[in-house]
């Protein structure tokens, strides 16, 4: 029997793991046809360790929350502080939970923090070819203002939309 709302709360180090592992499920449904399974071996090992995670959990700057569906992850949103305002830096939904609000219930989580936090800009990256995720974007008020391409090293790229919305 399925729970009638998913849950949403704000992450714990206990949740690290977790989220480690439906990054990898929601990375591995997603990236593929957008860069090589090297690249995305490397940016989950450095940017989903649970180890990484937890530092992050420790710092006032840094947000995270969870949503699970019968207990079960199904969704997380990690936000930092910078200098031009809030960046939303990661919002992932299980592929078999997409397109049933979760996202939605992540970013309004995240809008909420960074206002409490004085941000009046909420920005973040998104790869270029991903265009399910650029138009859930543009369908809740966020606009492309600049395009970029980082150098990761190993011979990777980021090749990135800047989209942002003023809160």
């Amino acid at each position: 029997m399925r729970d009638a709302q998913p849950g949403l709360q704000r992450l714990t180090a206990d949740d690290a793991d977790a989220v480690s592992a439906l990054a990898r499920t929601v990375w591995q449904a997603t990236y593929p046809p957008l860069i090589p399974q090297a690249q995305i071996d490397a940016m989950l090992a450095d940017r989903y360790a649970p180890a990484r995670i937890r530092e992050q959990l420790d710092d006032p700057r840094n947000a995270w929350w969870i949503a699970r569906q019968d207990h079960a992850p199904i969704g997380f949103a990690h936000a930092l502080l910078d200098a031009s305002g809030c960046k939303l830096d990661k919002l992932y939904v299980h592929p078999l939970q997409q397109r049933h609000g979760i996202g939605a219930m992540l970013l309004q989580a995240v809008e909420d923090w960074a206002r409490r936090q004085q941000a009046r800009r909420l920005w973040l990256q998104v790869n270029r070819g991903n265009t399910q995720a650029i138009a859930a974007y543009a369908k809740y008020g966020f606009r492309i203002v600049e395009s970029r391409v980082v150098e990761l090293g190993d011979g990777f790229v980021m090749d990135d939309h800047v989209m942002e919305r003023m809160l």
